[in-house]
């Protein structure tokens, strides 16, 4: 079993994976939130890094 091969997903198939990862996000920070709460500017600088990655990846694709 190879977790690293890769694959193509439909816009509907991509958009019911964020809304699950989503509802998961969710999910944990309201069990857990008093174990994040001291790595809340840690994770939102990790979020901004890695979506302006994201952002320049797809900015310039053709």
């Amino acid at each position: 079993m190879n977790l690293f091969k890769s694959f193509t997903l439909q816009w509907w198939q991509a958009g019911l994976f964020k809304v699950g990862l989503l509802a998961l996000g969710i999910a944990a920070g309201a069990y857990w939130h008093g174990l994040f709460t001291g790595f809340l500017p840690a994770l939102i600088i990790l979020a901004v890094v890695c979506l302006a990655y994201i952002t320049v990846v797809w900015w310039k694709q053709p």
